[in-house]
């Protein structure tokens, strides 16, 4: 089964990404990584020369073409929870969420320039709200979410993203088989009306 981690920008996506395809033996990829490899175009050439919505065509063309295989860790742009025919493709795998609050994204993005979605003139920390804002409902429905905690290590988060997986693997088979229980315990019945 993929692993597809997502969440904000500097959430540590890619870094946590390579971590857990170590452990698990895994392939890793990052589908800015292949985009900007397909276009021989940086992610910021793509917005300024063919818009944001291009560039969200390209990760779905991604995503579909990662989707078949397995055993892969995938770390996910910010944004790809946005396009509902994403959701399609990563719920072929396992959905982790990495959630960083707002003032640790802004103290590790606070010199970074490559971000397109950053290049705005209001603050760092209001624009990254602004994102936020728009996509936190949809991250919310990851099959696993980490609330990563300003001092960890990367090895530590992994290494709990890991249990989080597992733990959540249990109880999807939990449910699955009580909803069996009751379907054996309960018969179907047609009403006639």
């Amino acid at each position: 089964m993929n692993l597809y981690l997502i969440g904000m920008m500097g959430a540590g996506k890619t870094t946590i990404g390579r971590l857990l395809a170590q452990q698990l033996d895994y392939q890793f990829f990052d589908t800015d990584t292949i985009i900007e490899q397909a276009t021989g175009q940086s992610i910021s050439q793509i917005f300024a020369e063919s818009g944001e919505e291009a560039f969200r065509q390209l990760e779905t063309k991604v995503l579909a073409e990662l989707s078949p295989y397995t055993g892969l860790a995938i770390a996910t742009g910010g944004g790809i929870v946005l396009k509902p025919e994403n959701w399609g493709y990563l719920r072929h795998g396992v959905v982790v969420w990495l959630e960083v609050p707002l003032d640790q994204l802004c103290q590790r993005l606070q010199n970074d320039r490559s971000r397109p979605l950053l290049d705005y003139p209001e603050t760092l920390e209001n624009r990254l709200n602004t994102l936020l804002t728009q996509r936190q409902h949809l991250y919310t429905q990851a099959d696993v979410k980490i609330a990563v905690q300003a001092d960890e290590s990367p090895t530590a988060l992994s290494d709990r993203v890991m249990e989080a997986i597992a733990q959540a693997c249990h109880q999807k088979v939990a449910a699955t088989e009580e909803l069996d229980r009751l379907n054996r315990e309960t018969p179907y019945q047609i009403q006639n009306n």
